[in-house]
């Protein structure tokens, strides 16, 4: 059923691809003059952690802004069709080395793109400041049980390969509910490594769930900013060429790293997310403060 999963995705990159390439390469006269090697350098660390777990988006955004490389308006398409075919790289490499029970594999995968279809447009009408309050709770609280695992205070985690019953029906709501908020900027990553870890999954595991769902929705969204020009060309083929070997060298890190270890690695990134939700959500809160004032 997994082969079924890895067609569907290489027809919907392939046709993304092509079309992508196509407007690069004919525009390739109207590159600006931003240097190469930052580009470049830009794409292969983001994407290098991208493929850890931690997500490329806010990192990007952020040496974006700071060094002004690319127009505020633009950086949304840009990040989308320059990360999309490292991230479905990302998903090959590991849907063939990380053992993943494929109902699990290909309803979780399924249900993120859905959730972003079917229920962005539920999501778009809640105050983006209390999801980001909600979703850093909850992180919180799946990162506080995973310290009481590692203290032995309860029993937490497992190394299942996937799920049945109440907990795969579960699972796949939540993906739904991760795909939609993701079309407003709440990544995918970090709540679906808590939710495998906090189920029983190996956390390995989560890792072909969450870049095969991304990969999904960005191939199919990728394709409209291409279509409407709204991206940076030349920043996001850098991203694309250097995202690629960022995330070869990243993934052989991650299928090594001991199971101990691997853990520690998701409990980081989930804390660092739930700090991230918080720090956003008061900054949204002071931004509406002085837009009010």
């Amino acid at each position: 059923m997994s082969i079924i999963l890895k067609i569907i995705l290489a027809f919907m990159t392939g046709s993304f691809g092509f079309y992508y390439f196509s407007d690069v390469f004919r525009h390739r006269k109207m590159f600006s003059g931003k240097p190469w090697s930052g580009l470049l350098g830009t794409g292969f660390i983001t994407n290098f952690f991208d493929t850890l777990g931690i997500g490329s988006f806010a990192q990007q955004t952020a040496i974006f802004k700071f060094f002004k490389l690319v127009d505020d308006r633009l950086i949304p398409g840009t990040m989308n069709a320059g990360n999309t075919i490292p991230t479905v790289t990302q998903a090959f490499i590991f849907m063939t080395v990380v053992e993943v029970d494929p109902i699990t594999l290909i309803t979780m995968s399924t249900a993120a793109p859905l959730g972003a279809i079917l229920g962005a447009g539920m999501v778009s009408k809640m105050s983006r400041r209390k999801i980001q309050i909600g979703l850093g709770s909850g992180l919180l609280a799946v990162a506080l049980i995973m310290i009481a695992g590692f203290l032995d205070w309860m029993p937490v985690g497992g190394e299942a390969i996937g799920l049945t019953g109440w907990k795969l029906a579960l699972i796949v709501g939540m993906s739904f509910v991760f795909g939609a908020l993701q079309t407003i900027g709440v990544g995918f990553y970090a709540p679906c490594m808590a939710m495998v870890y906090a189920l029983g999954m190996h956390p390995l595991t989560a890792f072909p769930i969450m870049m095969t769902a991304t990969g999904m929705l960005m191939a199919a969204g990728g394709a409209r900013f291409v279509k409407q020009g709204a991206y940076d060309r030349k920043v996001a083929i850098s991203l694309t060429i250097a995202g690629i070997f960022g995330v070869f060298l990243a993934a052989f890190v991650v299928k090594s790293l001991p199971l101990l270890i691997l853990k520690w690695v998701v409990l980081c990134i989930v804390l660092y997310t739930s700090g991230w939700m918080f720090l956003s959500a008061a900054q949204r809160k002071h931004d509406s403060k002085v837009a009010v004032a």
